[in-house]
């Protein structure tokens, strides 16, 4: 969280697989598990944004073609590269 911003606590509870998941996660990153469910939660407000933007403007001017949606995967391959235990799992 930035610095002098303040924080909101939030009681929450979570299946145990879940909680599991994130506390590994958040010891990967080196981060509090409040940090990493903040950027968890940043990330999914992020995509809902996104889709809801996509939404908004197909409903204006129609779905995405094939040729639009593969233009943007490679757009999307350029700037965020897969990571090489992704690459290995797909296989």
């Amino acid at each position: 969280m930035p610095r002098g911003a303040p924080a909101r606590k939030l009681a929450i509870t979570v299946d145990a697989d879940v909680h599991d998941g994130v506390v590994r996660a958040a010891r990967k990153k080196k981060m509090s598990i409040s940090a990493w469910l903040t950027e968890a939660a940043r990330r999914s407000l992020r995509i809902g944004d996104g889709l809801a933007a996509v939404a908004e403007w197909e409903a204006e001017h129609g779905a995405f073609g094939e040729a639009e949606l593969a233009a943007a995967r490679r757009q999307v391959l350029r700037k965020h590269p897969p990571s090489r235990a992704r690459r290995a799992r797909k296989r």
